[in-house]
Parts: structure tokens; sequence; C-alpha cells
């Protein structure tokens, strides 16, 4: 599906992007991990072999953006896929987060994808391109208490329209997705206490959480031509939480009936 088209995943090493790493690969693609974790980034790299390898980067420092970029293209040869799936979150209300916390999500969530894309965009111009970017549903409607994260993905999902707009005559598609509970490292802490667990089951109508390679798999379809008339749009991979307006479960109240 994806056969010898280069490619660039930051944040490959865990998680959504690890998953997204060995897909890709399997399709064909040839790979770049771009991460912070060397450990995990290399192990990667070496169980999947030629075709894959793996670029150590910070992505709050826009140097080091641009020299994984510019080594990235070196190792491709050329670029065609560019995935921002790097990411973390914070929690803490805005009267006692920390100024240094705040501009490090913003960093990383959302700055991070100006640098990429900006150095990016030259190489995908020659022959088009796919750039998909993780978003996240807080960036589509409010989270409690997760208020620099929620306002970097809600920039992120923005900025991938304007992208798609500035970009769609040179034939580079831009599109995001933005998944709910996903089962990876970052959401261990929540998946790991059992009453905010089940409440969070509640609010998602499929009753449970998504697998990373749920997420890698629209990535898939969103690289490939089978999107090829795809793009400016965010994509949720929620297990159809975003559909529900709150409301009782009415089906579950007055059963399968029929009221006048």
């Amino acid at each position: 599906m994806l056969q010898n088209k280069k490619t660039v995943i930051t944040g490959g090493a865990s998680g959504i992007g690890e998953q997204a790493v060995r897909l890709f690969h399997e399709n064909g693609a040839q790979v770049v991990i771009a991460d912070m974790n060397e450990a995990n980034g290399t192990a990667l790299a070496n169980e999947l072999g030629e075709g894959v390898s793996f670029i150590k980067v910070d992505l709050s420092i826009p140097e080091e953006i641009e020299q994984m970029i510019a080594s990235a293209v070196e190792t491709l040869g050329a670029l065609d896929i560019l995935i921002n799936n790097a990411g973390f979150g914070t929690y803490g209300r805005t009267h006692i987060i920390a100024p240094e916390t705040w501009y490090k999500v913003m960093e990383v969530n959302l700055n991070a994808l100006f640098h990429t894309c900006r150095h990016a965009i030259p190489h995908l111009m020659k022959n088009g391109g796919s750039i998909i970017n993780t978003a996240s549903v807080s960036g589509t409607r409010a989270d409690y208490g997760f208020n620099a994260y929620a306002a970097a993905k809600g920039g992120v999902i923005n900025y991938t329209r304007n992208l798609a707009l500035d970009y769609a005559t040179d034939n580079i598609r831009v599109n995001s997705i933005s998944p709910g509970l996903i089962k990876t490292p970052l959401t261990g802490p929540l998946t790991g206490q059992p009453e905010a667990y089940r409440e969070y089951m509640h609010n998602i109508p499929m009753s449970r959480a998504g697998e990373p390679q749920e997420i890698a798999k629209v990535m898939l379809f969103l690289a490939s031509d089978l999107a090829s008339f795809v793009t400016g749009q965010n994509i949720c991979v929620d297990g159809g939480a975003s559909a529900w307006n709150g409301q009782p479960r009415f089906t579950e109240i007055f059963g399968d009936v029929t009221i006048p």
C-alpha cells in the first residue's frame, strides 16, 4: 500500500507511534523514527531491520528539528509522508500550572509541528505527499484540568486545516486524527485507576478504550492513495464519544420500547 514511501514518524518509539512504524513498515514504507527515547527507538529499528532507522530528537528545540528533517531526507533520499505524532499532556488548572509547564506543552504539541512542517514541506512539494497530525478529542471540546493540552491540540486541528488549504495545489494532503482514550504509556495512570476508568468507559458508547493499532490504521488510510481526495479533515477515533451529547442513556432507562 505504501511501497517505498519515504516516511518520518515523530514519537515513533512507543505507543501509537510505534504501532504506526510497524504498520507502515509492514506495508512497504521506508521509515525514520524520530524520538527522544533512544533505547526504545534504536531497539525498534533493529527489530524491524532494513528500511527502518532511528534519529534522536528533542522536539522542543527547533534547531534539532531542522537537523532531524535534514538527516531523515539524507537517509531516505526523499520525503513522501510526515506524521507528527509526538506529544504529551499535563494536568492542572490555570491558576496553579507553572508558566514553564504551559510553554513546554505548547512547544512539543503545537510549535514542533510548525518546525517539522516548515522544514519538511519543501521536500514534500517536489512530488506531493501527506502530512498527518495527531491531535486529540481534547482539542475538539474542553477537558477538566487539561488546559494547556486542550489548547495545544485545538491549535493542531486548525493548523491542519490551514496547511491543507495552503498546500492543496502542491498536491500535499494534510489531515489530523483526534484519538479518544487509547491504551498507551501516556494514559496508563488513568487506565490503572478502576473507578476513574469505569466512569470514562460510561462516556464511550463502545464501552472500551482504543488500541494504538486502531489509530495507526487510520494513519495508514490517510497516508495512502485510498484517501487521495481527503484533506483538511480531523478524524475522531474515540469509540463514538464525540458523537454523544452527554444526555442520559435513555435506552438503558426505558429499555427497547417506543414511547408516544
